[in-house]
Order: structure tokens, then C-alpha cells, then sequence
């Protein structure tokens, strides 16, 4: 089934390239269903790479889903110009006017800055707060999920020596979980971070359930015992060359940085990348929409 989103937004083009089912709103408006109302509140500088990403796994369901993007009001993209902002996103205050089924917090390149330096932390804060006592589930992704683990639980990163960059397996720790139903014993997670959440601080959490973690990474996937909070600390959704670029960038600029592990086949930044997380990234949001977003979600807003 298709996700509804406006039909010049610049990842239409790419989705429908990919046969990825794109449904305008007019047509959208002839179909007597209810899609399920999706808000991505997109902290990447990459706002265009980021929503053909998020979409092209939200779409790959049999639900039909309606995209809002959201844009913070505290902050002055220096990457994305106005006009798109203005065009294609959402103000946060545009928010407390709505109602969704789900929400996804996407990371943000300010990883190294205490979460209460970051410009625009009072406003997500309220984001953050508003979801969770008006979406039914909310995911949040790197940083994203760093900031829900300190916002709701106090749970603070830990800055390392060195940058995790590359794809890292986390072991199922909870095969049974329908958020992760039909993963493997150990799945792989693209990852590019100088912090970490650490294992020990999610098991001693009684509000947390750890569903995944790495012994290099730490906690890669955990939630809200009550349904509502998903953590991820990786990049499941990230392109095959996602991690070859900023890699070759951080180079660009100097930076002394290695080579992304278990990533360049035959550890050789010449020859060509191939994923090996795509099946677990589509698996992932799938089971996200399903059981944590659609099963608990009712038809009807107002009864």
C-alpha cells in the first residue's frame, strides 16, 4: 500500500523510480480508509536524502500512510533553504493542531554538544513531551534516541575515544518481541556516532526493555515497557553509500578516521558497497507499523 505525501516533493520522483507506491492527494481523497498519520520531525542537515530514506521503508507496507514533516521553529537550517522548509514541512507548533498514530525523531549532527546547548532542545523537549502523551508509538533514531533516553529517563551518552563507524551486529536479546519478530540472532546496524548508550544503563532502568546491544556499541535497540517509546541508536535506514560518503568526506576534511568496519568489501574503499541491512531495516519499520503503531491504534480519534 502507498504512503500520501505532497506530490512534488523531490523523493516522489525517486520512490516512484524504485516501484515504491506513492499515492497523490487527490487520489488518496477516493479511498474510503483511513491511512495511518505518520509525523517525521527531521533533525538531519540532509533533509531530502533523510526523507527519501524514512519514506522508502514506510512504504514498503500494506498500510496506507499519510507523511507530515516537521520542522523546528527554533532553528535556521543552514543546509535546506527556506522555501523547501516553508514548502514541504510542517512548523512544530503545527503539531498540538493534529492528531497522529505515530512519530519518528530522526539524529542530528550535534552529538558532542550537551543535549541543554543544543539550540533548539527546549522546543523538542515539548515535542517529545506532547507525543508521548498524544501518539501511540514514537520512533526515535540515533541522537533522536539519545535525547528521548535523557529527556524521559535520565539516561545520559557517553562520549568515546573513538568514532563507531560502520556496520556492527547487535544480538536479538528478545526474539519473541514483535518489534523484532523474524530478525536473526545477530542482525546487522550501520552506525556513525563519537557516543554510545551504555548496556548496563538501559537493563537498570525498570521503565526499559533492552531489545538489542553490541559489546563494542553498547544498547542498540530498547523501548518503553509501556509500548509507547522505541530507541534505536543506529541507521538502519541508511543508503547503501551512506556510510562511503561520510567516510570520504570526514577524509576531505582532514580528519584522521578509519575505514567503516564490516563495510567496504575486502575492507577496500574502491570497490563497490553492498548491504547487508536492508532486509532487517525494512523488517524493523514494518513491525514498528504494524504491531506498535497500527494494532493499537483506533479508527476513530474522538471515541
Amino acid at each position: 500500500m502507498p504512503i500520501k505525501i505532497q506530490s512534488d516533493l523531490p523523493a516522489v520522483q525517486t520512490l516512484e523510480k524504485e516501484n515504491i507506491f506513492v499515492m497523490t492527494e487527490k487520489r488518496a481523497a477516493t479511498q474510503d480508509i483511513r491511512p495511518l498519520k505518520i509525523a517525521i520531525v527531521n533533525l538531519m542537515p540532509t533533509k531530502e536524502v533523510t526523507e527519501t530514506q524514512l519514506m522508502r521503508l514506510l512504504g514498503n507496507t500494506p498500510l496506507q500512510i499519510e507523511i507530515s514533516l516537521v520542522r523546528m521553529e527554533s532553528h535556521v537550517s543552514k543546509t535546506t533553504g527556506k522555501a523547501y522548509l516553508d514548502k514541504f514541512y510542517i512548523p512544530s507548533s503545527d503539531l498540538y493542531k493534529q492528531k497522529f498514530d505515530g512519530m519518528i525523531f530522526t539524529g542530528a549532527p550535534v552529538e558532542q554538544i550537551p543535549f541543554e546547548n543544543v539550540d533548539y532542545w527546549d522546543e523538542l523537549c515539548k515535542i517529545m513531551d506532547w507525543a508521548n502523551e498524544n501518539v501511540f508509538c514514537s520512533l526515535y533514531i540515533c541522537w533522536g534516541a539519545m535525547a528521548g533516553l535523557y529527556h524521559f529517563h535520565g539516561i545520559n551518552k557517553q562520549i568515546v575515544d573513538k568514532k563507531f563507524s560502520g556496520v556492527y551486529y547487535s544480538k536479538n536479546l528478545k526474539p519473541k518481541d514483535p518489534l523484532v519478530r523474524g530478525f536473526d540472532d545477530f542482525f546487522p546496524v550501520p552506525t556513525s556516532r563519537w557516543t554510545t548508550i551504555r548496556t548496563e544503563d538501559i537493563k537498570k532502568n525498570k521503565n526499559l526493555v533492552l531489545l538489542a546491544d553490541n559489546e563494542e556499541t553498547g544498547a542498540t535497540l530498547c523501548k518503553s515497557k509501556d509500548n509507547r517509546a522505541i530507541f534505536m541508536t543506529g541507521h538502519l535506514e541508511y543508503d547503501t553509500d551512506t556510510l562511503a560518503k561520510e567516510y570520504f568526506r570526514d577524509l576531505k576534511k582532514g580528519i584522521n578516521i578509519e575505514k567503516p568496519l564490516n563495510y567496504f568489501q575486502n575492507n577496500d574503499p574502491e570497490l563497490p558497497v553492498i548491504s547487508t541491512w536492508r532486509s532487517t531495516a525494512h523488517l524493523l519499520y514494518s513491525n514498528w507499523l504494524n504491531y506498535y503503531v497500527y494494532q493499537a491504534t483506533p479508527f476513530d480519534w474522538d471515541v
